[in-house]
């Protein structure tokens, strides 16, 4: 058995979706992701513990792959919009994928490798807010509410830096990992080839710092 842990909004709903997949065993809801121990419902909607409402999921690698999870999780939820789903509003309610394995903490650490590789350019995809606190290296920001526009030829926010420098490797990076996924899959599908992203996020980055 393996375990993978996403938050996608009210956890009620992501454990409704999760325990009727094929290959999934069991389930276990909580708030992962934050600053404080055993945080309770009303610490959490704060907003100011970090904590996302989550599952824990028990899989089972012969039924079900982690992409296949992965699938599940991108096609029950929006990971476009920031801490909300729906009518639920607030930082426990955002999009995130926190990592179980060595694989994906791999990632993590081959583009740490890459951070001063003129070659590689980091692509930052949170919000502007969040790129001016603090971002990785030499990372260009493209927020991933309007990743399609920056990428499409001829559009007016179109960003010509990837025409320009076609055979660079491209990290892509997001908070926690969600929208950092899917806006690696978005460049590959418009016709961006070499490009990865930081399973884990700038939260995996900060680990790797430590």
């Amino acid at each position: 058995m393996e375990k993978a842990t996403f938050a996608a909004g009210c956890f009620w709903h992501v454990e409704e979706v999760f325990s009727k997949t094929k290959g999934v065993k069991s389930t276990q809801v909580g708030y992962t992701g934050g600053h404080l121990e055993n945080p309770t419902y009303e610490d959490v909607c704060t907003d100011k513990t970090g904590h996302a409402e989550a599952i824990q999921v028990e899989f089972d690698p012969n039924e079900i792959s982690y992409p296949e999870l992965l699938k599940v999780f991108f096609e029950n939820h929006n990971p476009t919009t920031p801490n909300r789903q729906g009518p639920d509003i607030g930082i426990q309610y955002r999009s995130a994928i926190f990592c179980h394995s060595p694989e994906q903490e791999q990632v993590a650490k081959e583009a740490k490798e890459k951070l001063n590789d003129p070659n590689v350019q980091f692509i930052d995809v949170r919000d502007k807010e969040s790129f001016s606190k603090g971002t990785i290296g030499n990372a260009i920001h493209l927020d991933r509410a309007f990743l399609e526009f920056y990428l499409a030829e001829g559009s007016p926010l179109e960003n010509k830096f990837f025409k320009e420098n076609p055979d660079k490797e491209y990290v892509v990076f997001c908070g926690v990992g969600g929208q950092g996924t899917l806006s690696t899959k978005t460049m590959k599908d418009m016709g961006i080839k070499n490009v990865k992203n930081i399973t884990g996020g700038m939260a995996e980055w900060e680990k790797l710092k430590k």
